[in-house]
């Protein structure tokens, strides 16, 4: 079956840079939109960026709330997506998730949990002094 792998997060200061790897198993990342989540404790699951279909010109989608500081990208040879993240905040401690959706286009339309299919089991990033 399909599997996503998330790697990546850990322990961090404020003003560090971190980057994130979703990995595909029996999946083609490039065929799909992928996208990164967050969950932080307490809080709803949120879609921070996502990435079209290579078909579909692999444009992005980055919430204003870490626009200019995220950027996603994706290595078809390695058939993996990154999340790479700049001058962390203590907010943005959470469980990361990339996930896969069939529907190729990355959009803030389409960036819903709900419309995802497959889902990596997450990895911790931790933001303090």
């Amino acid at each position: 079956q399909v599997q996503l792998v998330e790697s990546g997060g850990g322990l961090v200061q404020p003003g560090d840079s971190l980057t994130l790897s979703c990995a595909g198993s029996r999946v083609t990342l490039d065929d799909y939109n992928i996208g990164w989540f967050r969950q932080a404790p307490g809080k709803e699951r949120e879609g921070i960026s996502c990435i079209s279909s290579g078909s579909n010109n692999s444009t992005t989608y980055y919430r204003d709330s870490v626009k200019g500081r995220v950027t996603i990208s994706r290595d078809n040879a390695k058939n993996k997506v990154y999340l790479q993240m700049s001058n962390v905040e203590p907010e943005d401690t959470a469980v990361y998730y990339c996930a896969a959706q069939g529907f190729p286009v990355c959009s803030r339309r389409t960036i819903l949990a709900p419309l995802y299919d497959y889902w990596g089991q997450g990895t911790q990033v931790t933001v303090s002094s």
